[in-house]
């Protein structure tokens, strides 16, 4: 996965096509063209999976996307700071802090207001689905203070699984680091997995940073910096054993 990667294989589907000119991640991409906001060649597609061929033009809101270079970003957020790129009145963005001028970023999942440490931004969806799909099983890795400690027992309760809003929710693992202080490994990343197991727990989560995905560690990135990733840090984000 090079970031000077531009040939792709055609045709491809339009979500594909999307994610990969780095409009949006794959999911968001279906929505967009679920809700009539995509073109090709001058006519409405509403069907993710429609094919398009390298002479097809295509546009999302009018504005004509070509497949090209690919950026792979790691920023250390900080608290304060929201995911979202959409709300243009949205006082604090987490993309403003990298600020590349005429370049569409999306983020590989999302850290929640009150929360900071690793997030990853790229224009590449076929790499955001590889770390975010259910099937590739990438883990990333929390420090989580609390009010109050965790016992034994309710950490095993914790791993081995919660029911919360119709969803099940779990920590692959479970470290106490000091009182107080905790290691959580996550799998699938389901909104707000950490704060909601913790609420079930009864304890309030104080603060919460991400600090690996894969084996790729925020290693000392300073708070609110960010830095382009080599191709052996993307290997290492793909990387669970």
């Amino acid at each position: 996965m090079k970031n000077d990667e531009t040939s792709k294989v055609f045709p491809m589907n339009l979500t594909h096509y999307l994610s990969s000119c780095g409009a949006a991640s794959r999911r968001r991409s279906a929505e967009l063209i679920k809700a009539g906001n995509v073109k090709v060649n001058g006519a409405p597609v509403a069907e993710p999976g429609f094919k398009v061929n390298e002479k097809d033009i295509v546009t999302l809101n009018g504005t004509e996307l070509r497949i090209g270079k690919r950026y792979y970003i790691m920023l250390n957020k900080p608290r304060g700071y929201i995911c979202t790129s959409d709300d243009p009145y949205a006082p604090k963005k987490a993309i403003d802090l990298i600020g590349l001028e005429n370049v569409r970023l999306f983020s590989v999942g999302r850290l929640d207001k009150e929360s900071e440490g690793m997030l990853i931004f790229t224009n590449d969806g076929d790499y955001a689905a590889k770390l975010t799909g259910p099937g590739y099983g990438i883990e990333k890795i929390y420090i989580a203070g609390t009010d109050k400690p965790l016992s034994a027992e309710m950490i095993e309760a914790l791993q081995r699984g919660i029911e919360d809003e119709g969803e099940k929710l779990f920590a692959a693992a479970i470290e106490e680091l000091a009182p107080r202080k905790y290691r959580f490994t996550m799998k699938e990343g389901k909104k707000r997995e950490i704060r909601r197991l913790l609420k079930y727990a009864s304890t309030r989560t104080v603060y919460l940073k991400r600090i690996a995905t894969g084996k790729l560690s925020i290693g000392d990135l300073s708070t609110g910096k960010w830095r382009y990733l080599s191709d052996e840090d993307i290997r290492l984000s793909l990387d669970n054993n």
